[in-house]
């Protein structure tokens, strides 16, 4: 039994651990020559969010929410489309509504969204 345990830690590998030192003496790591210069855990955090925006979006915002929130930032919309960012006034055109109408829901939408994010 103890040989096994022993076996199987041998063939363990982890991501931060010494594999050998560079000509200059430092030790490198696997997440060292993994590395293209993004920090995994940040990239992953930004997907784990990015992936919460769009559910809360899809749960917490009504219909003409959704629209302006999504044209407004350039993000993909109900129906897998990415739009453009567009401005207010932009949007306001198209919708056939005030600028200052967009802003409000605009507004009350992010409220919504920055409530549900911060309950988790």
């Amino acid at each position: 039994m103890h040989f096994r345990k022993i076996k199987r830690q041998q063939s363990e590998v982890y991501i931060n651990e010494p594999l050998e030192t560079d000509s200059e003496g430092n030790t490198l790591t696997i997440a060292d020559i993994l590395s293209s210069g993004v920090n995994i855990e940040e990239e992953t955090e930004l997907r784990i969010n990015s992936q919460k925006l769009y559910k809360y979006i899809e749960e917490e915002l009504d219909e003409r929410e959704k629209e302006i929130i999504c044209k407004r930032y350039g993000i993909r919309d109900g129906r897998g489309y990415v739009c453009e960012a567009m401005t207010q006034r932009e949007i306001a055109k198209q919708l056939k509504i005030s600028r200052s109408y967009i802003s409000r829901i605009e507004k009350k939408a992010l409220e919504k969204l920055r409530k549900r994010f911060e309950e988790g």
